[in-house]
């Protein structure tokens, strides 16, 4: 338990079929079975036999064959039955993809006609002012059409995970097979993924926004983590609702959480020296002062360095997810990323709780 880096996965090696062997046995036995010495009298046996089943099948006496394709229909049916009910989760999930990316083309429309608004309203001389952050406008006033776009996306993202929510609390209420558990479950932790994918993208536009939490909830930023949850906080929280486990993820778990530990402790300590070399680079003033090319040059690998810790502390959220969903089994991962959703889901709602609460005249 005190190494940093800990594998909860052992490797497994399948059995290779060997061909080769099998075909060289098979013809062994035609060699011997169909030599060409056969005597007439055992072909003529061998005829008489098949002229006997084929009377014992008229009569209504069901031969062996009978047996085997009633015995063999029993679990055909019901692999039919779960193949179409693999299908028609499966269309479900193509269909919300594709509602998905409708939205993603419509939000991008409506972007390119914000934009081209805001231009025009630039071009005739009015001002902005209240209704975006200026984090958003650059020097000249222009939407930082990176940050606009991932606000949408995100909103649409919210929204989907909503949905998931509720199915995953549906089917694990309705007892569904494995099978359908793993759809739901692959389809919620590639959402996580997408969201990481977007952050990078939106980092790399405006990191300080994403840094800040600015895309987040008063609640969610309390307890933000260089731009997101910190993982070993969050294991704290899920795995009470995950009970009972067996000893050996219980064991894995300490682990992961210990590894998530070491790792946030690295991100911390290089963030804190990273904050340390801007800070004084800003007061020495060699960051973003003049058009001086060095200072330029000084002031892109600064920054750099931070959008490099952001994807960092994501890929290590991911790598936390990846390594839970091999712990638990289908059903308890279902249940985790519930609870997880269902987690961020009261941080919002707190939020708005507290917004809107009364208070007493000033």
């Amino acid at each position: 338990m005190n190494t940093s880096s800990t594998q909860f996965v052992t490797s497994r090696r399948m059995g290779i079929y060997e061909p080769l062997h099998q075909i060289s046995m098979w013809g062994e036995n035609f060699k011997t079975n169909g030599c060409p010495n056969t005597s007439a009298s055992t072909i003529l046996e061998a005829e008489a036999k098949l002229d006997n089943q084929s009377e014992d099948t008229s009569h209504g006496t069901p031969g062996p064959s009978g047996k085997y394709d009633q015995e063999a229909t029993k679990p055909t049916d019901k692999v039919q039955r779960r193949l179409a009910q693999n299908r028609e989760a499966a269309r479900k999930s193509r269909l919300r993809k594709k509602a998905y990316v409708q939205d993603l083309e419509s939000s991008r429309v409506k972007l390119m006609q914000l934009e081209q608004e805001l231009e025009r309203a630039r071009q005739q001389g009015l001002y902005l002012g209240g209704g975006l952050d200026a984090g958003h406008l650059g020097f000249s006033g222009a939407v930082n059409s990176g940050i606009a776009a991932f606000e949408m996306e995100y909103g649409h993202w919210i929204e989907e995970q909503s949905s998931q929510i509720c199915e995953l609390r549906t089917a694990l209420h309705a007892h569904v097979s494995d099978v359908e558990l793993r759809i739901l479950v692959d389809t919620a932790m590639s959402h996580y993924f997408n969201l990481f994918r977007m952050k990078a993208t939106a980092a790399k536009a405006d990191v300080f926004y994403i840094m800040s939490g600015m895309w987040k909830t008063s609640a969610e930023r309390f307890f933000l983590w260089i731009g997101g949850f910190r993982p070993s906080e969050l294991l704290k929280v899920l795995v009470p609702q995950l009970d009972p486990l067996t000893d050996q993820q219980i064991l894995d778990v300490c682990n992961l959480r210990q590894s998530c530990q070491q790792a946030e402790d690295a991100l911390t300590q290089g963030m804190e020296k990273l904050q340390q070399i801007l800070a004084e680079a800003v007061a020495a003033g060699q960051l973003g002062e003049g058009s001086y090319i060095p200072h330029l040059a000084t002031a892109v690998e600064k920054l750099e360095a931070v959008v490099s810790f952001v994807n960092q502390a994501d890929h290590l959220r991911q790598e936390t997810l990846q390594q839970m969903a091999r712990i638990l089994t289908v059903r308890q991962a279902a249940r985790g990323l519930l609870a997880l959703g269902e987690y961020f889901q009261r941080l919002r709602a707190l939020s708005s709780l507290w917004a809107t609460r009364p208070r007493e005249p000033a």
